[in-house]
């Protein structure tokens, strides 16, 4: 059996174009939907693949009614074969049931993970030349030297509490104590405690 699927972005195109063409090539089912190429969640594609069975076809209009990417294509396309599903593009004239439409998705493939290699290099790269500038990846800091050093002279204050300096910081504790690593209250019931200042109240 061959299933349909046909995906349009928005209320203001038209299904009729890729339905008229799924019914040409004899799909016994259709299934649509109306979202971005770039959405990931799509209620009428999931329909589609839950529906198919081993020997059936994938058919759609064009290739990018179906992936998001390249990427997403091929992995899509392979999980059905796994599942002994077979594709069909009817734009491109791609038919992975043939040696010819086999060979297409083998390259598509290749391009794919050179694409993922370029990528990686080119962030590994940058990274390395961020370094070399004195540059660190990752999330900016929330707390730099000045801020550590004010948050330091608030925490001196007795009157001031954890949540009053992260307040005034607009940090988490876990921002705070990362920062200024704060000992723990020592037990009231040990001799030394009532030596020790209290570092931060509650």
């Amino acid at each position: 059996m061959q299933i349909g699927y046909a995906r349009i972005s928005t209320q203001d195109q038209n299904l009729a174009l890729q339905r008229d063409a799924l019914d040409a090539a004899g799909c016994a089912k259709i299934f649509t939907d109306i979202a971005s190429g770039g959405t990931a969640a799509r209620a009428g594609l999931t329909e589609a693949l839950d529906h198919l069975r081993p020997g059936d076809t994938l058919v759609v209009w064009r290739l990018d009614r179906l992936g998001r990417s390249l990427r997403h294509l091929i992995e899509t396309v392979t999980e059905l074969k796994k599942r002994e599903v077979g594709f069909r593009s009817l734009t491109e004239g791609i038919e992975t049931e043939t040696s010819g439409g086999r060979l297409v998705f083998h390259l598509f493939a290749c391009l794919a993970e050179f694409e993922r290699s370029v990528i990686q290099e080119r962030t590994r790269a940058g990274l390395a030349a961020a370094r070399s500038r004195g540059r660190r990846g990752g999330r900016p800091t929330l707390m730099d030297i000045r801020k550590i050093s004010a948050a330091r002279a608030m925490r001196s204050d007795p009157a001031n509490s954890a949540a009053d300096i992260c307040r005034a910081f607009g940090i988490s504790r876990a921002t705070l104590y990362r920062n200024l690593p704060i000992r723990p209250k020592p037990d009231p019931a040990t001799p030394e405690a009532a030596q020790l200042p209290s570092l931060v109240r509650p």
